[in-house]
């Protein structure tokens, strides 16, 4: 890599270099419409294809594996893809997300759904490097500046015609494209290797937190037996309005799950355990290490008694949130009653075998939290990497 030399044209907040091209998107190729596939049209095996909101939630930049499939009659009413094509989301649900878009670099026969808008691109053009452009921060402002609605907001192929994208000669947009492509390839590992460890975590889980497992040197029967027995079943409380609309903000404290907003009437430096109480997190378990405002939609467990441990007991409730969830009641936003929550039971080993099975436990949490922040801070370095090389601030020596 090298400095961009000082010959630079101007483009929006930034400069870049001369000899780019700064062009309406429109003249980058032929922009078509997807067609048909409805949800319940799609099948297990078959044709492949793709619905706008895969392109959201499946995809990212470049289309590597389709998840969804269609018959052969499906196909004949639906829009055939080409490899070069680059599909857009036509809906979303915020402006910030609409127009995302994807490469297709296969050679498969392969369809797209209604609401994909397809831009067949020119030969000169490298479909992975417009693919990430169009994921800069000045190109995404524009596409956002398109987007139309308020509940679900929509973009068209005449809007897009008119984003202007800044790219360099084909042989560094393909250049750009490797380099981009080899730092998809290591979040990508990272990713994997998280998924890898939290199927380990749940296998571990089943067998160890309901005895189906014993750990070396343990034996007994566990006992079973209501929350409330061992431990102190508390409900947080919404802040104050005044107080609130003194301060203008909530206390600045970490909240846990806070649905309803923050309360004084406890705080502690304890690590505790919060269940939530309603909301759309009903049934949620989490782990609280500082020290923290409950709020009006939580429980806290506190005061432990000495037969439990609050590690092993945490990881056990997070075992069980699908049984907590079941204990909602009422229409709209549920919520879980406190008795209920009081007279959930858990089945306990003794003492020292929950201190073991929590730190096993724990050391594969360890694992995958340094594997997500590591993926994250790939993120942000190939983040900065598009934002050097699509802007032209960092050159690559395609000779190399």
């Amino acid at each position: 890599m090298r400095a961009a030399t000082k010959n630079t044209q101007a483009f929006y907040n930034t400069e870049i270099p001369e000899g780019w091209s700064v062009s309406l998107l429109g003249e980058l190729g032929t922009f078509s419409k997807g067609k048909g596939i409805l949800k319940e049209q799609v099948i297990s095996e078959g044709l492949p294809c793709i619905r706008y909101g895969e392109i959201y939630t499946t995809h990212d930049f470049i289309i590597k594996k389709f998840k969804s499939f269609i018959s052969d009659d499906v196909a004949n009413e639906s829009k055939e893809i080409q490899n070069g094509d680059i599909l857009f989301a036509g809906s979303g649900e915020t402006v910030e997300e609409i127009g995302k878009a994807v490469a297709y670099i296969g050679n498969d026969k392969a369809y797209a759904g209604g609401d994909v808008i397809i831009l067949s691109t020119k030969k000169n053009i490298n479909p992975e490097c417009l693919s990430y452009a169009l994921e800069t921060d000045f190109v995404k402002k524009q596409k956002r500046v398109l987007g139309q609605g308020n509940s679900v907001v929509h973009i068209y192929s005449s809007d897009l015609s008119k984003v202007k994208i800044p790219l360099p000669p084909l042989s560094e947009q393909k250049a750009i494209a490797q380099v981009l492509s080899t730092a998809d390839a290591a979040i990508h590992t990272t990713e994997k290797l998280i998924a890898q460890k939290e199927l380990r975590k749940k296998w571990l889980m089943q067998q160890l937190l309901t005895g189906k497992k014993r750990l070396k040197g343990f034996g007994g029967v566990w006992d079973e037996n209501e929350l409330k027995k061992f431990c102190k079943i508390s409900k947080g409380e919404q802040l104050n309005k005044i107080e609130l609309d003194k301060t203008g903000k909530y206390p600045s404290y970490s909240g846990g799950i806070t649905p309803s907003g923050y309360t004084d009437n406890w705080n502690t430096n304890q690590n505790t355990i919060i269940i939530s109480e309603g909301g759309n997190s009903c049934g949620y378990v989490n782990f609280i290490t500082t020290k923290f405002w409950c709020g009006g939609h939580c429980y806290a467990l506190l005061d432990l008694t000495h037969s439990v441990n609050r590690d092993f007991l945490f990881q056990i409730l997070k075992f069980n949130e699908t049984q907590l969830m079941k204990l909602r009641v009422g229409s709209g936003l549920p919520n879980i009653q406190k008795g209920d929550v009081e007279n959930f039971s858990v089945k306990l080993p003794s003492i020292e075998e929950q201190i073991a099975i929590a730190q096993i436990l724990q050391s594969v949490d360890t694992e995958i939290s340094l594997l997500k922040a590591k993926a994250e801070k790939l993120r942000e370095q190939k983040k900065g990497l598009m934002q050097q090389l699509l802007t032209g601030k960092v050159r690559l020596n395609v000779n190399e």
